[in-house]
């Protein structure tokens, strides 16, 4: 009786966790449509009238690739996170809420919804640099999936290079799409070893002779000035096991969970194959040819029963953001000394006589009350031996809804890299490179993406922050200079900064964050 009424209470929260996920996609596909609708009535209005003003001749009003030169200051590149989408995608609407109109040098790369790290970090690099996407033969070969992509007639940033490098902001998986090329950058090895030294090293391969992870470009960690994170999946997520993701391994699925309605909703959406849907939202498996042209009905059987496609072989991002997942990659990843990095790891959270708890039901989205509630209580089963050594589950309790608090900060698994807790931002200038300076705020997951109007002034003080840090703040020296030693906090706690209306820092609870020893 007791498994019953566990089976039935979780079939329960899967069922009204599903159909939230698919009210919110709704919400979010019919307000870009009726935004399109709008702006189309209107163009067709402006065009009416131009037409009157100049005789019935045309302007051609086809739009222009953006196309960013070489002079200084660098671009700025807004990477965005799982089922997000860049600039092009669904319409009107902004991923990040209409921040990159605050810079003019901004770029708002679109990857796939849903593919790998390795295979948007690789998409990432095309998308600046132009050309045709090389997921490399090797791994291409492994996962079952083409090896060539997108082509990019004009990169976004041609000139990009060391004497003209990028700053990369990315949010949630963002982060480590931006990580994981910058390493790429740094190897200087075909996609194969570079796939290998992610999984199974946490020492830079060995570079053979005339051997170049990008075929025609001589590629540096320098190309890359900062990277920034916003709620940072830098250490994985105790969510993907709530969605679904065994927490025996970090890659396989349960056979009934959240996921796996994900994975047969995105088979049937990729094989339907309906290029004007795809155009405005694409879940990035192009590259698989899943659509019904090359699978037929049996290919489609296949997909479902996951024989074949991205899911079967693993190479897609969920697997990535588990614990057990992050660390394989984190140990191939390094934070380099002439790059600057900064996090914002966020919380909806608070200690309540020793028992985590939501802060405010009030101030979290609907999409986010239930999994916020769900981690704040997160145990590995028992018997289930934890992903790392000094793993404990009472300080992945803090969360944002998404992500576990702990993890956002800075890279933690399986080795600690340097790290700084900014306490107050006059303090620490001028940055150091080579550290990962980061602020704890409060907020859920998507406060600062999709509707601006949601965080308020809190908006515009994070990305005025982060865009005036870029352009003020982040330079290289031959001479590096440490911070204020004022500004160092106690390194085995944290403490919560809450941005006011004025812009003033106001110092909240303190949030154990215990270092991990190398």
């Amino acid at each position: 009786m007791a498994r019953l009424s566990i089976g039935i209470l979780s079939l329960t929260e899967l069922s009204v966790s599903a159909a939230i996920h698919l009210l919110f996609a709704f919400y979010i596909l019919s307000s870009a449509m009726a935004s399109d609708l709008f702006q189309v009535l209107t163009d067709c209005l402006r065009l009416n009238v131009v037409k009157l003003g100049t005789g019935g001749k045309e302007e051609d009003s086809k739009e222009k690739v953006l196309v960013l030169e070489g002079s200084p200051p660098p671009p700025i590149v807004l990477v965005h996170g799982i089922f997000g989408f860049g600039k092009g995608r669904l319409g009107c609407l902004s991923y990040f809420a209409g921040a990159e109109k605050k810079d003019d040098r901004v770029l708002v790369p679109d990857l796939g919804a849903l593919t790998s790290i390795y295979d948007r970090a690789r998409e990432l690099f095309y998308y600046l640099k132009g050309g045709q996407v090389d997921y490399g033969v090797e791994h291409s070969l492994q996962f079952g999936h083409l090896q060539f992509g997108k082509i990019y007639e004009q990169g976004h940033y041609p000139s990009w290079d060391e004497h003209h490098p990028v700053h990369f902001v990315g949010h949630s998986a963002g982060v480590q799409v931006a990580r994981v090329l910058q390493q790429m950058l740094a190897d200087k090895v075909p996609p194969l070893l570079h796939s290998i030294s992610l999984i199974s090293s946490s020492s830079p391969p060995t570079c053979a002779v005339n051997q170049q992870a990008f075929t025609g470009h001589d590629t540096s960690e320098d190309w890359v000035l900062s990277i920034t994170s916003l709620s940072g999946a830098l250490n994985g997520t105790t969510r993907s096991y709530y969605d679904g993701m065994q927490p025996q391994n970090g890659r396989l699925l349960k056979p009934i969970c959240l996921l796996q309605v994900c994975r047969l909703g995105v088979i049937v959406y990729d094989w339907l194959d309906a290029a004007w849907l795809k155009n405005y939202y694409n879940f990035g498996f192009d590259h698989f040819r899943m659509g019904w042209r090359w699978t037929g009905i049996s290919g489609l059987a296949d997909l479902l029963s996951n024989n074949t496609g991205p899911f079967a072989s693993q190479d897609w991002i969920v697997p990535d953001l588990t614990i057990q997942g992050s660390i394989k990659l984190n140990s191939g990843l390094r934070t380099f000394p002439n790059t600057f990095y900064f996090g914002y790891a966020t919380k909806r959270t608070k200690k309540v006589f020793g028992l985590t708890v939501p802060s405010s039901i009030w101030g979290i989205h609907p999409l986010l009350v239930i999994p916020v509630l769900q981690m704040c209580h997160w145990r590995f089963p028992h018997g289930v031996p934890p992903p790392h050594k000094d793993y404990r589950d009472e300080d992945w309790q803090d969360n944002d809804g998404a992500l576990n608090t702990i993890s956002m900060t800075h890279p933690r698994l399986p080795v600690e890299h340097p790290s700084f807790f900014v306490v107050d931002d006059s303090k620490c200038h001028p940055l150091q490179p080579g550290i990962w300076y980061y602020k704890i705020i409060n907020a859920d997951h998507i406060f600062f993406i999709l509707n601006r109007e949601r965080a308020g002034v809190q908006f515009d003080l994070l990305y005025d922050g982060i865009f005036q840090r870029c352009r003020k703040h982040i330079f290289r020296s031959s001479t590096p200079i440490l911070p204020d030693d004022t500004a160092i906090s106690d390194p085995h706690y944290s403490q919560t900064t809450e941005v006011g209306d004025q812009g003033t820092d106001k110092r909240s609870d303190q949030m154990p964050c215990p270092q991990i020893p190398a």
